[in-house]
């Protein structure tokens, strides 16, 4: 995987980038075909507070994954999309596998039985 980060109106902390790559690569363990991640981060001043904001993008097969999640910190921000991604990609492992079974079962249908069907006239 690919993991591209971009600091809007700020300049990142080397420890807060190493820390990102870490995270994200920790979700192959969840799906393992993530073609690129691209992360942004940015202030939002939104009257006295100033929030951080934390956008992920996952490009994954037949489709992308966008998370967008803000907190007093990067960190936060960070590790709740983290969280979200998680969930979104757990549930779309488990749609494909049942789509597969679904074509498996549906190309090679059980034989008939005879026997079942005599079983039954008796």
């Amino acid at each position: 995987m690919k993991v591209q980060t971009e600091a809007i109106h700020f300049s990142a902390d080397v420890k807060l980038l190493n820390s990102i790559d870490q995270k994200l690569r920790k979700l192959e363990h969840f799906f393992d075909k993530i073609i690129d991640a691209r992360v942004i981060l940015k202030l939002e001043n939104s009257g006295q507070v100033k929030d951080k904001i934390a956008e992920i993008k996952l490009y994954i097969p037949n489709g992308v994954i966008f998370i967008k999640e803000s907190s007093k910190t990067f960190e936060e921000a960070f590790d709740r999309a983290i969280m979200a991604l998680k969930r979104q990609l757990i549930r779309h492992k488990e749609k494909i596998t049942q789509k597969v079974k679904t074509l498996r079962f549906s190309q090679n249908p059980q034989p008939f039985n005879d026997d079942a069907l005599q079983m039954s006239d008796e």
